[in-house]
């Protein structure tokens, strides 16, 4: 099965999940955040820098849960078009 390459609409969803994971982190580190989550530390890093835009379901969740954060909140800020200028 070949995979559909992404559009710049998926990618800019990817860097909103990944920069609002980002912000929720604060002050942990990405160590404390992975380990706790189950995942490694390179994973978190290429999702909070939008490398893996479309990162797993229960990647996702389990970082979620680890920080605190509902998915439903997660999908509604990061599919949330930014603001006109």
């Amino acid at each position: 099965m070949v995979r559909e390459p992404l559009g710049p609409t998926q990618r800019e969803r990817g860097n909103r999940l990944g920069a609002l994971l980002r912000r929720r982190r604060g002050d942990r580190s990405m160590v404390e955040v992975a380990t706790a989550a189950g995942i490694s530390v390179e994973t978190l890093r290429k999702i909070e820098t939008g490398r893996i835009p479309t990162p797993a379901l229960f990647t996702v969740a389990a970082i979620a849960e680890v920080l605190g954060v509902s998915l439903d909140e997660l999908v509604r800020e990061s599919t949330a078009q930014p603001a006109p200028l």
